[in-house]
């Protein structure tokens, strides 16, 4: 077969949508004037964010007064859990409710409170990494200053009951602050309904530059300052506003919002193709719950394989994936999402992710389906180690 590129690493990234770089194309020149000037380019671009920030909080549910413009969904993250924890600190309430799985730019942030004399509770997660309500409501206390659980797992695609969580949150009067980087555009998301305090997403995930994101902060909650030295992003966010990039996001959230049903309806039957295809490979196994995840989401363990060859090798056949977060690929340690799931270390490392978005298509996933068991069959051929199970005839998944 005629080797051919596809790119299946959405989760880490995506490439900037020709409809996007158009509507961002004038604001590098032509409107280039800065948004807090008071001159006529100053006050257009001005204008131009004021109707991007509605246009974002309509994707949301939410109002525009209640979106801040970031530089992504890790700086949404720390602003949103440490601005409450030093809000929160001064009522006594020096505890915050997370989970084992969350994306590091949470687990790293809590682990920094936690040497600031804050106390955290992180909870499991089943072995298809579903998180229990129950379990929120159980550790929420008197001190309890937020809950804070990601929408949907970076790694395994796992959609969490959010709404659910809400209202328990709601129920006690914890606030809830969700990382939904992975979930934005892939599911419909109403912060109000939902009962959303704050929500952190990212503008390279939805095919909109990298470099810009958003908070959303329901009305009546007042974080700190998240930078000193100017009035942006209404006083809380200093520095000159990353027009094209707030312009673009705008442009991005829409289009990747106007029909998730639709999205849903066709990337599933191509996502469950491929596990099914890929599960037919003895020894390999899913991680996350088959049903409740993301459409555009495979994540199976592979025994006998070692997670870098395995990407090395399917770049060879032009096929671009992930063994888990981009953001700690330079680690050579199994994934903290994995080994959550009860996954042997050995098996964690052998891990590959799949994610796509809309332009994929069947003839995309007959390729992929075709390559991996050449790859694999290679890499088992080359591996002591799987020449030890099969000759013992252990059976690790």
């Amino acid at each position: 077969m005629k080797k051919r590129f596809i790119y299946a690493d959405h989760a880490a990234t995506t490439p900037v949508s020709d409809a996007v770089l158009q509507e961002m194309l004038p604001y590098f020149q032509t409107h280039f004037g800065n948004p807090s000037s008071i001159y006529a380019k100053g006050r257009e671009n001005e204008r131009a964010i004021m109707d991007a920030r509605a246009r974002v909080a309509a994707c949301l549910g939410a109002q525009p007064g209640e979106i801040f413009f970031t530089a992504g969904g890790s700086e949404s993250d720390n602003w949103a859990i440490k601005g409450t924890a030093i809000q929160l600190a001064a009522q006594g309430k020096k505890h915050i409710i997370t989970s084992v799985f969350e994306h590091h730019a949470v687990l790293h942030t809590c682990e920094f409170l936690e040497k600031q004399g804050f106390s955290v509770t992180y909870l499991p997660v089943s072995p298809e990494g579903l998180i229990d309500p129950a379990d929120v409501e159980k550790a929420i206390c008197e001190d309890t200053a937020l809950v804070t659980i990601m929408y949907a797992n970076n790694e395994i695609g796992t959609i969490q009951p959010i709404a659910e969580i809400g209202a328990i949150c709601k129920a006690h009067g914890v606030l809830f602050h969700t990382d939904a980087v992975q979930a934005v555009g892939n599911v419909e998301i109403d912060v109000k309904a939902q009962n959303i305090d704050m929500l952190s997403l990212s503008g390279h995930k939805l095919h909109a530059p990298k470099g810009v994101g958003a908070l959303y902060v329901r009305k009546g909650i007042r974080l700190p300052n998240l930078i000193h030295g100017g009035g942006q992003e209404m006083g809380r966010r200093a520095g000159t506003e990353n027009v094209p990039g707030i312009i673009g996001l705008a442009k991005a959230m829409e289009l990747a919002t106007a029909d998730i049903p639709g999205k849903i309806a066709k990337l599933t039957p191509l996502r469950n193709k491929i596990i099914d295809g890929i599960l037919k490979i003895e020894q390999t196994r899913l991680n996350g719950d088959r049903e409740h995840r993301l459409c555009g989401n495979v994540n199976i363990s592979i025994v006998g394989v070692e997670g870098e060859s395995l990407l090395l090798m399917l770049d060879n056949f032009g096929v671009a994936a992930s063994s888990g977060s981009a953001c700690t690929s330079g680690s050579l340690d199994p994934s903290h999402v994995l080994l959550s799931l009860g996954l042997k270390h050995e098996v964690a490392h052998g891990s590959l992710r799949l994610s796509f978005g809309e332009e994929f298509t069947e003839e995309d996933a007959d390729y992929i389906l075709s390559v991996i068991p050449q790859v694999v069959d290679r890499l088992r051929a080359m591996s002591p180690m799987w020449e030890t199970i099969v000759k013992e005839g252990r059976k690790l998944v």
